[in-house]
């Protein structure tokens, strides 16, 4: 026969002597008007209140977003974080946070992409929404491309480092800036030039920050690829997500046939940029995780051609 033990349960208090235990009070009562139209408005209070502030907004707001891109996968779904802001007047104590969300709820609705017509229609119903003279939003994400082995042509899938920022003012229109940062390879032309035979290589990564005219036409250039390609066209060799012998032979080799110090990679880099019309200014940096120090090289170059 099977021995079965019983062991007694504890009698626990009931679900709401347990809040009581643990600190739960009764409501007190209630006097303040639970109807909008009698709440107090704070944040619409006027006043001289000292300062124009330059931002106040939201901030670290994740979201889904849809990606279009020229490289395959052509669609793609990410999270996007974003900041939401806009100017306040000193004669305004506050803006009213609840209307940056409500904006993003309205574009999630009809399906929130990120493309920069998108974003410019957004900062601008923001401004007339907040009922201010201007409006911002960032938005950073994971934007990921498809990439062949050289010689197998086996494809598997890198990423790059996006953030779009834009500014709408109702006098001045809109300050569109865009970044980029991907990685890459570099073959220390020094370690090239000394060395009996081999030399050090590392990965590197390129960082672009671009300005760009207000009316970019996304339809016929996608700014990405283009900042993808002059990061990755002026590298001693490009990142790949799968390579075999043959492929890695490749690219070991064409590394060495380009060497690169961070000094050149920055000025190379930028002489694409400066070569797209569309690109008004730009800063270039270059990192690179040093394959025999400790410590890491960096260079950069900043450029505006409205200067010139």
């Amino acid at each position: 026969m099977e021995n079965t033990k019983t062991f007694p349960q504890k009698k626990l208090p009931s679900k709401a002597q347990r809040h009581k235990l643990f600190g739960s009070v009764m409501p007190v009562p209630r006097s303040k008007p639970v109807d909008k139209v009698h709440m107090a408005d704070l944040q619409n209070t006027k006043k001289d209140f000292l300062f124009d502030l330059d931002a106040v907004g939201i901030t670290k707001v994740k979201h889904p977003i849809t990606i279009y891109s020229s490289i395959a996968p052509t669609v793609q779904t990410s999270i996007g974080e974003f900041t939401f802001s806009s100017s306040l007047s000193h004669s305004n104590k506050g803006t009213n946070m609840s209307r940056f969300n409500e904006q993003l709820a309205k574009y999630h609705r009809q399906g929130f992409s990120t493309d920069l017509t998108t974003l410019k229609t957004f900062t601008k119903e923001l401004a007339e929404r907040l009922d201010q003279q201007d409006a911002s939003l960032r938005v950073d994400y994971t934007w990921f491309y498809e990439r062949n082995a050289p010689d197998t042509q086996l494809a598997g899938l890198n990423h790059a480092d996006v953030s779009i920022s834009v500014n709408y003012d109702k006098q001045q229109g809109y300050d569109i800036r865009l970044s980029l940062s991907v990685s890459i390879t570099t073959l220390c032309p020094c370690s090239k030039e000394i060395s009996e035979y081999s030399a050090h290589n590392q990965r590197g990564n390129v960082t672009m920050d671009v300005k760009i005219i207000e009316d970019f036409d996304e339809t016929t250039s996608d700014w990405k690829k283009i900042l993808l390609e002059a990061a990755e066209s002026n590298a001693s060799a490009r990142l790949h997500p799968i390579l075999k012998r043959t492929d890695e032979k490749m690219v070991t080799e064409q590394a060495y046939e380009n060497p690169r110090f961070v000094e050149d990679m920055v000025r190379l880099v930028a002489a694409d940029l400066y070569e797209v019309s569309e690109i008004r200014q730009f800063k270039v940096t270059c990192q690179n995780e040093e394959s025999i120090h400790m410590h890491d090289a960096v260079a950069s170059v900043t450029y505006d051609k409205d200067n010139e």
